[in-house]
This record gives C-alpha cells, structure tokens and sequence, in this order.
C-alpha cells in the first residue's frame, strides 16, 4: 500500500553513510528546493567528486564512494553520531587553546590553574567561530533540501592537539559538513559562502559589544579580543580558493562574490591590526 511519507520518519532515518551501497534513495525523498536560480541538476550521490561540484572531500581524504539515500527531514535535526563528533571535535579544540594560553605542554605542567582558565576563556572566545561556521553550511544545505551532517577528522583532531602541546601554536582540521543531495552550482556555492558569513556576523556581534564599551573591563576584553580574532581569522582563512576550503567553491560559483567577501574578511584582519588596539 502506498501513500505519503510520514513527515516524522526522519526521526528514525538512519545516518546515509552507514547505509549499504547498494541501497537506492526511496521514491519520497525529496528533490532540493529551488531558490529561483535553478538550471540543472547536479546529482550528488557519489561521495569522491572533485572540483565544482557539491564535495565530499574533508582535508585531503575522501571516503569511500557509495550511494545515498537523501531524505528531507528538520532543518534542526541533529542525529546522535552528528552530537558525538561536533561533541569531539570542540572538546579537542578547546584542548588545543588551553595549550596556546600556557605555551605548551611544559606550561601547563607548570601552571595547571591557568591551563584550565586559558581553556575556559578561550573556548567561550573562539569555539563559536567554529561551530557557528559549521552549523551555518549545515542549516543552508538543510534549507535547499539536502542532507548535511557534522564529521570530525579524527587525524585532523589528534594533530592538532599534539601541536598545541608541543608548540603552543593552534593549527587544527577538526572537521567539515558532509552534505548530500541535488543542488545547482549558485546554491552549492551558498552552503559554502554560509560558513564565513556567520564569521563575519559573530565578529560584527563582537565589535557592536566593543563599540557600547564592554571592552573596557579587562575580563570582557580578554574574551573579545580572541572573539574578533578568532572570526577574522577563520574566516578569512576558509575564503582561500584552494583544496576543501569554502573559498574553492565559492570561487567555482562565481568570482565576483568570491572577491567581494574575500575581500570583506580581509579587512576584518585589518580593523583588527589598525582599529580595535585604540578602541580597547
């Protein structure tokens, strides 16, 4: 007997990278929506595409191909593995910055009291720079009917803790949004460009906060100074046209909005090197 889907179903939908190659998309799953700018498909149901069409490579590796089931579900929907890695991935980047408060390892040793507080301080700073930017390419992909989810990089993850540690510098692949469905090239190119926006978003909340005055007390200060930076930073960095970053498909989309947001990240770095010392 057939009908409609229910619409809940998406609650006991199992995750599609776990499925079976095999196993085909049912007919009710839904198409991507279309924002106007639609032309033609492009199917993403192989997860080693290159180039730009919608990706699946996470910083140099690319998992197995294999089929997936696309399904509709909650923009909010946020399956257990999903919880587990976003979960990971932040607890070691918080790791990593309480190493960069210290020095290293052998300062942590020395002053266990403020590798805990580095931890503390700089994680509220700069842990939403990056699970801000991650949800926004999840929340936009979701909205053009896709499938997206966070993966750690479990490499990327032990990686940077270990330089953190050994160095005190923080330079960490902690992860990316796999994302699964039919998109054209301009709303493949807006799941990419959501993640430095929401950047450039957070660093203007920062700035509104430094401009009413809560920057002169020194325990605000110690969190928006790494918050500006932090977004400046990430966002900036991601804008790169090159590899898995977002700038790439951005770029592939088009180069006017490439440059026009590369640009505007860009500058926050400046703002932040010429500006914000004075505003402080």
């Amino acid at each position: 007997m057939t009908g409609d889907r229910d619409p809940r179903a998406w609650r006991i939908d199992d995750d599609p990278f776990d499925r079976m190659d095999s196993e085909r998309a049912p007919p009710s799953h839904s198409r991507a929506r279309d924002d106007g700018s639609r032309r033609s498909h492009v199917r993403v149901i192989q997860v080693n595409m290159t180039g730009g069409k919608p990706f699946f490579q996470v910083f140099g590796e690319e998992p197995q191909a294999r089929r997936i089931p696309v399904h509709k579900g909650s923009i909010w929907h946020f399956s257990r593995t999903e919880v587990e890695h976003l979960f990971q991935a932040t607890l070691a980047f918080t790791i990593a910055l309480a190493f960069m408060s210290v020095g290293s390892i052998l300062g942590a040793i020395a002053n266990p009291a403020q590798f805990i507080l580095g931890g503390i301080l700089y994680s509220i700073a700069i842990a939403p720079a990056f699970v801000i930017h991650e949800l926004a390419h999840k929340f936009v992909a979701r909205k053009y009917g896709c499938w997206a989810e966070f993966r750690s990089y479990p490499s990327g993850l032990r990686f940077g803790v270990f330089l953190a540690a050994l160095t005190g510098l923080v330079f960490m692949a902690p992860g990316a949004v796999m994302v699964a469905g039919n998109t054209t090239k301009p709303q493949f190119g807006k799941i990419a460009l959501a993640g430095p926006v929401s950047n450039i978003v957070l660093w203007l909340l920062g700035l509104s906060m430094v401009l009413a005055g809560m920057g002169s007390n020194s325990l605000v200060a110690m969190i928006l100074v790494p918050w500006m930076w932090g977004n400046a930073v990430l966002g900036t960095f991601n804008m790169l046209p090159f590899g898995p970053l977002d700038g790439k498909k951005i770029k592939a989309w088009s180069d006017s909005v490439f440059w026009v947001w590369m640009i505007i990240c860009v500058s926050l770095i400046w703002f932040n090197i010429e500006i914000l010392p004075g505003l402080l």
